[in-house]
This record gives structure tokens, C-alpha cells and sequence, in this order.
């Protein structure tokens, strides 16, 4: 298990149940960045990665 999976199993237990749109979820993005600058390629690498999941070149 990856450190990370702490958080994402978090927000599973947490939020789970909700529905969210992608515009809701890049607006927490961007205000993640905007509090945490230094986490911006990260964020942009996931977000890339998302928007990419179809992609069948990938």
C-alpha cells in the first residue's frame, strides 16, 4: 500500500456517497494549487492524466 492510499481511502469513506462534476472537481484543483504551489505539476500530471483515461494512443 502506497502512503497515498491513506487519503484516497479517506475520501472514500468520507465523500463516497456524493456526486460530483468534473467543473466542481478542476475547481478544487485549482484552489489546492493556489494554496499549495508547490504541488502544481502533480496536480497538473493527474489532472492530464484524467482527462486522458480514453485516449487509446496512451
Amino acid at each position: 500500500m502506497y502512503f497515498t492510499d491513506r487519503g484516497i481511502e479517506e475520501l472514500e469513506a468520507r465523500r463516497g456517497d456524493e456526486e460530483v462534476t468534473l467543473d466542481w472537481l478542476a475547481e478544487q484543483l485549482r484552489a489546492f494549487v493556489d494554496q499549495h504551489p508547490e504541488f502544481e505539476v502533480p496536480v497538473e500530471r493527474l489532472a492530464t492524466w484524467l482527462a486522458r483515461l480514453d485516449d487509446e494512443d496512451e
